[in-house]
């Protein structure tokens, strides 16, 4: 094969949410921690090329995630990634973080330890530790402790063209979310409405990007709001959540980093206390277990730690290649399928 660079991807997804695990082939990424490489990702030509490759047409697809699985930096981590996607790569991910543990265990690239396995996780966000319940041979649950979360803002207030005014929170669990309340504009979380929720999600993204900075107290690498999820509440408790992401797609999973921020403003708001559970719903029903393990503080502010409970299960093995021949190398996103968000080739 005449093949210019080779990357090999262990294919997972956790409760329904694809995030394939690149396990060899990885190029080195410079950086003295996971958040230099973070931000070489994201700035540099060359890791520009590198996440195109990886999630973009015509080797990648809309939906999912590509985990870099890197050497950790810290010390007392087991392994270290970054998560791309189509606009960037990102910090942190609850969802991914059970992939890449999974992955980890169920390669044999971290020995397996029954009935349960700590794995600890090097992120750009911090260290998250997971927990594996295993059996078998297999993991079969996986409960992370997220990175500490927090409230940024409460109630922001929004002035929309299509919805009038509306207020969302502006919180951090592990990247920036806008949360809003999926009643104020129009619809429901449901599958069919899918489109609709993405298509309001950009435009909210947009908008508050435009108008509203925001930036980690002490990681200048994470700032802006990444996502925008929408929330509301099953008739039986259950949070029911769908996070939209550029280009235009919903999060198939309950969203660990959009839990963990919607359960600081639930703290904020006197709704739960330490020690608390609650279930959590995907817009396809997939669920995630989310717990308040403690408090804290970040940077002087009030703080949160969250854990994510949730099940990733590995599909298959395959080798992604570029030919050096190949005019579309560096990738492209069509509005066919990415949707109008996407605007053309990217």
């Amino acid at each position: 094969m005449r093949w210019k660079r080779t990357i090999q991807l262990l294919d997972v997804h956790c409760e329904g949410e694809i995030g394939k695990v690149a396990i060899g082939g990885v190029p080195n990424i410079p950086g003295n921690s996971i958040a230099e490489q973070l931000n070489w990702l994201n700035t540099d030509p060359k890791g520009q090329e590198l996440r195109r490759f990886l999630v973009l047409e015509p080797r990648g697809a809309p939906i999912g995630s590509v985990n870099l699985l890197l050497p950790p930096k810290h010390p007392d981590a087991d392994a270290g990634f970054v998560i791309l996607q189509p606009d960037q790569a990102h910090a942190s991910s609850g969802s991914n973080s059970i992939c890449v543990t999974t992955a980890l265990l169920e390669s044999g690239i971290v020995e397996m330890q029954e009935p349960e396995t700590t794995v600890v996780l090097d992120t750009a966000a911090g260290l998250v530790k997971a927990v594996a319940f295993c059996r078998d041979g297999r993991c079969e649950r996986v409960k992370l402790t997220m990175v500490p979360s927090f409230v940024h803002e409460l109630d922001v207030g929004i002035d929309t063209e299509e919805w009038g005014r509306i207020t969302v929170d502006l919180c951090y669990g592990g990247i920036f979310y806008a949360l809003v309340d999926v009643s104020q504009i129009g619809t429901t979380i449901e599958k069919g409405n899918a489109r609709r929720l993405v298509e309001a999600g950009m435009v909210l993204k947009d908008l508050i990007n435009r108008t509203i900075p925001v930036v980690h107290p002490e990681i200048p690498a994470i700032s802006g709001v990444a996502y925008v999820m929408f929330r509301d509440v099953d008739p039986d408790g259950a949070i029911r959540t769908c996070t939209t992401m550029w280009p235009g797609r919903v999060d198939r999973s309950p969203c660990g980093t959009g839990n963990s921020a919607n359960l600081a403003t639930l703290h904020a708001r006197g709704k739960v206390k330490p020690g608390d559970t609650l279930l959590s719903r995907s817009i396809i029903g997939s669920e995630f277990e989310v717990g308040l393990a403690g408090l804290t503080e970040v940077a002087g502010k009030p703080a949160i730690i969250p854990t994510i409970s949730g099940r990733g299960f590995t599909f298959g093995l395959h080798q992604v290649a570029l030919d050096p021949f190949d005019p579309l190398a560096g990738g492209f996103a069509l509005t066919d399928v990415w949707g109008p968000s996407a605007g053309g080739i990217d």
